[in-house]
């Protein structure tokens, strides 16, 4: 009877030696903050809210959602970069914090090829070269022959300096030898407002601002900017087709952890993300938003990417010549 008692007693001081540790083990056991470097209310936000929304059964725990706005991303991809690699704070990053950044502003506390473990790759955002109906021009060619055969008078907008809608037309300037002036607003909204006054000529903004206002005739396609053409318009043809190689921009949108985050963890979050952006729901509504669903979706997909972008867009911001502090 004192040998059975005995070895009760060990049996349940074993299994409460050992228990602590194998829920210490079990990811994710709390909620996981997922940072938006960006305002409330944009695409970017949208993404990451659905996201975050339909994650939880994958992973049985609340994803929670924080805008921390400001700096074009850098505040809060600075805050994902320093936090603890533990896995519980992420960050629905874009081109800008994710490679843009690292060039256009003259200091960053972080690097986003180093600063960061990739999760997964969520896809890409076209922009789309868009025109007032006013200018005489149906194609990319006529648009580079109007320019040339009218120097200095034609301009485009962006929602920003260092913005890809600024920067597309920095690399357009550049393989078609045109002379766009680039003139900045405070964000897309102003930006649209002009251009369907006719105040500005044309745009290079997201497939999804300017679809609404193409369909209607109130703005004129003339070319994706991206290698492929987009899903949600393809009848129109890209930039690279009508004769500038090369030409590819958009914003691209990625999951990252803090750098140092476990591997088995950021396997966890890869495979559920994995799974919500396969899903007939998510996939639909993202296809009708216009964006182009990443065919590699594996970390290290992600990473290469990242250092590759950080690479091209450093060279088209020295060509820009912007820089901001």
């Amino acid at each position: 009877m004192q040998k059975r008692t005995f070895l009760l007693a060990a049996s349940c001081a074993l299994a409460t030696a050992f228990t602590p540790a194998v829920y210490a083990d079990s990811y994710p056991s709390k909620p996981i903050t997922l940072v938006i470097p960006f305002p409330p209310g944009g695409p970017t936000d949208a993404m990451a809210r659905t996201l975050a929304a339909e994650i939880r059964d994958r992973i049985g725990q609340t994803m929670v959602v924080e805008n921390r706005a400001g700096a074009g991303g850098n505040i809060g991809a600075e805050y994902v970069a320093r936090a603890e690699p533990d896995g519980y704070t992420l960050m629905f990053g874009t081109s800008g914090p994710l490679a843009i950044n690292a060039s256009l502003y003259r200091k960053i506390n972080y690097d986003p090829t180093r600063s960061f473990a990739p999760v997964i790759r969520v896809g890409h955002l076209p922009n789309i070269l868009v025109v007032h109906p006013s200018l005489p021009v149906k194609s990319v060619p006529e648009l580079i022959a109007y320019s040339k055969a009218h120097p200095g008078t034609l301009s485009y907008a962006s929602s920003g300096n260092g913005a890809s809608s600024h920067l597309a037309g920095v690399m357009f300037n550049a393989l078609a030898g045109t002379d766009f002036q680039h003139i900045p607003y405070k964000g897309t909204g102003p930006a649209l407002n002009d251009l369907l006054g006719g105040q500005v000529g044309m745009s290079f903004t997201d497939i999804l601002t300017a679809m609404p206002y193409v369909k209607t005739g109130k703005l004129r396609a003339l070319g994706v900017t991206t290698a492929a053409r987009s899903h949600a318009m393809p009848e129109v043809p890209t930039v690279a087709e009508q004769g500038l190689a090369g030409y590819d921009v958009s914003v691209f949108f990625g999951i990252v952890a803090p750098a140092g985050t476990p591997a088995d963890r950021i396997a966890v979050l890869n495979k559920a993300f994995a799974a919500v952006l396969a899903s007939p729901k998510v996939k639909e509504l993202f296809a009708s938003q216009g964006l182009e669903a990443a065919t590699d979706i594996r970390p290290q997909a992600l990473a290469q990417f990242i250092a590759s972008e950080t690479a091209k867009w450093s060279t088209v911001v020295k060509q820009s010549g912007a820089q901001l502090d």
